[in-house]
């Protein structure tokens, strides 16, 4: 490949990325024809932010003291972490970008469920990424408490996948 045409489809590709932006698309897959066996496939995409909402019945209990230091750093610490799910301590957050995969193969059990006991080194999920399936291990030995990601959605680098206590 000489480097005239190198340039040609960077062009080419920045062209597509801009055309994606301003006709606000998710995708875009041009194949272009050089010749007999020469061709560019490209495909250009943008990852949508994903908004995780979580909904907990209020917990009902006894009237707080009139002065409670602790209890009230302890509650505003809760209220972070149920607010953003990457602040809690036991967040497992993504590595990388790609698709998850709850269970190794379709029509199978999930590798982990909420309520399942973890040890270190154990398969939470997959994450695909290139082609690729990442085992991702779990960080920490705990119970899942929460998981944060459903099966086949996109994810991106640190986004909370689950939290382990």
């Amino acid at each position: 490949m000489d480097q005239t045409r190198n340039d040609a489809d960077v062009a080419f590709i920045k062209a597509l990325a801009e055309l994606l932006n301003d006709n606000d698309l998710s995708e875009l897959s041009v194949k272009r024809e050089y010749g007999d066996n020469d061709s560019l496939n490209v495909r250009v995409s943008k990852m949508v932010a994903q908004q995780f909402v979580t909904a907990a019945p209020a917990p009902q209990s006894a009237p707080a003291p009139a002065y409670a230091p602790q209890a009230a750093a302890s509650a505003a610490a809760d209220a972070s972490a149920a607010a953003d799910p990457a602040q809690h301590p036991g967040a497992v957050t993504s590595p990388m970008v790609g698709t998850v995969y709850m269970a190794p193969e379709p029509g199978s059990a999930n590798f982990v469920s909420v309520g399942d006991q973890v040890s270190e080194g154990d398969t939470l999920l997959i994450i695909e990424a290139m082609k690729t399936m990442n085992h991702i291990p779990a960080p920490r030995a705990g119970v899942v408490k929460r998981i944060l990601v459903a099966d086949g959605s996109p994810v991106e680098y640190s986004a909370p996948l689950m939290i382990i206590e």
